[in-house]
This record gives C-alpha cells, sequence and structure tokens, in this order.
C-alpha cells in the first residue's frame, strides 16, 4: 500500500493500514456472499482488489483498470504478492462490459472509488451472472438513497444491504436482466448518466 500511495494510485490522507482494513472489510464480504468469479473495477492501487485476491479462499479476481501506469503497478504487484488467482485488464470498464468474454461471467463486482453510483451501476451490472452481487463504498453514514429502485431495474440491479462499518459497503444484486444496450459505449455513462 505504501508504494501504491507513494505513486498517488491511493489517496494519501488514509494510512496504509487503514486501506489494508478496507480492502480486508471487501474480502470478508466478498467471502461471506461465496462469490466464485470477482471483479474489481477502478483497482487503481489495489485496494479492494489485490485483497480480494489475497483471501485464502477467493476465487478468480479481474482488476480491472484502464491507465497504463496504474494497470503496470497492478501487474507487478500480482506477480511479486504471487496471486496466481488475479489478472489484469487494462481497458475501459465499458468496453469490458461489452465483451462476450466477461459478460455475466462474475458472481460479485467490487469498487470502492470508481465513480458516481450511476455509472457504477451501468458498467458493472453487465458483468454479474445471475444473482451476482455488486459490493460498493458507501459514504460515511450512507442509507442507500444514491440506488433509486426504479433507475436501477434496466440494469436488473436492487440494493439488498448497506453492510455498517468502515467502510459501509453497498451490496446490490442482480434480479433480472441488464438490458442488451448496456452499457453503453465509453465515456457516454459519464456523460449521460441514468440517474442521479
Amino acid at each position: 500500500m505504501a508504494r501504491a500511495q507513494q505513486r498517488g494510485f491511493v489517496g494519501g490522507s488514509m494510512s496504509a493500514r487503514g486501506h489494508m482494513e478496507i480492502g480486508l472489510a471487501f474480502a470478508s464480504a466478498v467471502t461471506e456472499l461465496g462469490a466464485g468469479r470477482v471483479a474489481d473495477l477502478g483497482s487503481g492501487g489495489g485496494v479492494p482488489g489485490l485483497m480480494v485476491a489475497a483471501a485464502a479462499d477467493q476465487p478468480q479476481v479481474m482488476l480491472v483498470e484502464s491507465l497504463r501506469s496504474r494497470s503496470q503497478f497492478l501487474r507487478e504487484a500480482v506477480v511479486e504478492l504471487g496471486l496466481d488467482r488475479a489478472s489484469v485488464q487494462e481497458a475501459r470498464a465499458e468496453a469490458v462490459g461489452r465483451d462476450p468474454r466477461y459478460r455475466g461471467q462474475f458472481s460479485a463486482v467490487t469498487a470502492r472509488g470508481f465513480g458516481p453510483p450511476a455509472v457504477l451501476a451501468e458498467c458493472a451490472a453487465p458483468l454479474l451472472g445471475p444473482d451476482g452481487h455488486l459490493l460498493v463504498s458507501e459514504p460515511p453514514a450512507g442509507d442507500g438513497t444514491r440506488w433509486p429502485r426504479e433507475a436501477l431495474l434496466p440494469l436488473g440491479l436492487v440494493l439488498v444491504d448497506v453492510r455498517e462499518g468502515q467502510p459501509a459497503i453497498a451490496v446490490l444484486q442482480r434480479v433480472g436482466p441488464c438490458e442488451d444496450r448496456y452499457p453503453r459505449r465509453v465515456g457516454i455513462p459519464g456523460k449521460r448518466p441514468l440517474f442521479g
């Protein structure tokens, strides 16, 4: 974590230990859900993706990062940590969500600081298989109001829980099909969010 902070890939206002605790909270949540294959969107400095991949009983984890310098850092970390179950996909999340190799193939998607809820939901939903879960950091005192039920329905998602703690983690579940038109092409979810 210290190296990721030095490079500016994770926030410098929190200690390396604080970042580790956040990653471990995600790893615990993924384990509790019994997730098989996990995608971590906007992996950056590896929180929570590297910690999810390092958990002894965790499955395959794909770290998705669009910036070359960060994806290279993640590749180096995967090798140094001996994380055979982890891979790095250097691509935009919208492109990954349209790729038939990945669409509907994950039982969980994690994200810590990926972007606004509408952008994250649109990029994550296509990756989830039936009954898959999206786990995302909530702001302090988050109550789930950032995830409007009606707006999530075309994506096949519903908010099922907000786990208290540091961090609070919103848990959304795929309860129906994600419409084929999602995610829209690269850049459009951020320019024209579905809600918010």
